[in-house]
């Protein structure tokens, strides 16, 4: 049976990328209604042709309130879900004393169960509705958030972490047992409604040249698989990757090396990159993720978005849960403007939310089903309420247009700002 529905408020799509030439909010447009049948946006205009359109469909009045397409969260570690907020360390010191010893826990299926199932629960009550997260070296910590998010049907990329050196041997795996589980993994879930495997290596510092060589030949067997990673996250990273790849020529290189450098790579952090890593990652096509709450709370250094973005990279947006210190992409989004005022190149509002749907999408190469509101497009959705604390509704009074509204709410905002949050078409 045909289910339809057609929501009221502002909807907000966009035409293009508000980093390209011209004014931020030109690239966005305003409709008075979306109409949504099988799963599907069905269209988007005014109220009377939406009814048109599905003359039986019952109307959700969300009034003044703002829709959009469901957050995209680009980098995510949904085992670190309990560890969020851990005090006081730099990113080694950070992975050994909190992220290791709680990944072990998973190779417990029903502990996988509960945390997929808290991790999403918690984004989907702050407007995410995607999200691409490694999981942990246990086959068992994939098949959890994939049948989580299979359940909700909910669109969501993962995949095993790969690491076989530089971690506690309970979370070691070896060149072939990681060849092995991933390929098996991805033959029981990827294209499987709507989710997507990604090809895992943590970083290569936790992968011996043998276990990325692996990995990399998985990846040209199975090329239509994204593969995500990190790279150049701090400067102490780098230099202990020197020591351990003194051949290499830069970080990207220990996975150009091994064929892991592609259009459907996604590297996490990115913020150190030398000329030729930046070219490189440029001329494939590949994505960078800016993970912003992370790279203050971690103290790893500040993202180059004006400078990456005038270069013409594919640039997604993330929390980094649990480096990152909120589930939430608007907080994300507001350390995003606050990374870039201390670079000097401080982001407009439809800057932001490009990147936390549009943006992000493409860097999972999702651009043409999920990230916009449009016709033929998934119906994931998100309704902000853009007066949900006193504080905010206080500033949105005073607000000389639309995008000073919405930008109170990114820099304040958190999950009562969610008035409702759809995915596939269905209320959640």
């Amino acid at each position: 049976m045909s289910t339809e529905t057609i929501l009221k408020g502002q909807v907000l799509s966009f035409s293009r990328s508000p980093f390209d030439e011209g004014a931020p909010q030109d690239a966005a447009q305003l409709s008075e209604a979306v109409a949504i049948r099988d799963g599907l946006v069905a269209g988007t205009g005014s109220l009377d042709d939406m009814r048109a359109l599905l003359p039986r469909a019952p109307l959700v009045d969300h009034s003044d309130k703002l829709i959009l397409a469901g957050f995209v969260d680009a980098h995510v570690h949904y085992p670190q879900t309990a560890i969020i907020a851990s005090w006081g360390k730099r990113l080694i010191d950070w992975l050994n004393a909190y992220t290791f010893p709680e990944e072990m826990r998973f190779g417990d299926r029903a502990y996988a169960d509960e945390l997929a199932n808290r991790y999403l629960d918690l984004t989907t009550a702050n407007g995410t509705t995607t999200v691409c997260s490694f999981c942990t070296i246990h086959p068992e910590s994939v098949d959890a958030i994939f049948a989580a998010a299979q359940a909700r049907g909910q669109r969501i990329v993962a995949g095993k972490t790969c690491m076989d050196r530089n971690a506690p041997e309970a979370l070691r795996d070896t060149p072939q047992s990681a060849y092995d589980d991933s390929e098996a993994l991805i033959t029981r879930w990827h294209g499987v409604d709507r989710l997507g495997y990604a090809i895992t290596p943590r970083f290569s510092p936790t992968s011996t040249p043998e276990q990325l060589q692996a990995i990399g030949a998985l990846w040209a067997k199975h090329p239509d698989c994204l593969m995500q990673t990190h790279l150049s996250e701090q400067l102490d990273e780098i230099a202990w990757v020197k020591t351990l790849f003194p051949q290499a020529r830069d970080y990207l290189d220990t996975y150009e090396e091994f064929g892991l450098l592609g259009a459907r790579g996604l590297y996490g952090h990115a913020i150190h990159l030398e000329e030729r890593e930046r070219h490189r990652l440029r001329e494939f096509g590949a994505a960078l993720v800016h993970c912003p709450t992370s790279n203050t709370f971690i103290g790893s250094g500040l993202f180059d978005m004006a400078g990456l973005m005038a270069e013409g990279h594919r640039i997604g947006l993330a929390s980094d849960t649990g480096g990152g210190s909120s589930f939430s992409m608007l907080r994300t989004m507001a350390a995003a403007y606050e990374v870039g005022q201390l670079r000097g190149t401080p982001l407009h509002a439809a800057q932001l939310l490009w990147l936390a749907t549009q943006g992000s999408a493409a860097a999972l190469r999702l651009e043409h089903k999920i990230g916009n509101i449009a016709a033929g497009m998934e119906a994931d959705l998100v309704v902000l309420d853009l007066a949900s604390t006193p504080a905010i509704a206080q500033r949105t009074e005073r607000a000389a247009d639309l995008w000073e509204a919405v930008f109170a709410t990114i820099m304040m905002g958190d999950d009562r700002a969610v008035a409702e949050v759809w995915i596939g078409g269905r209320a959640v």
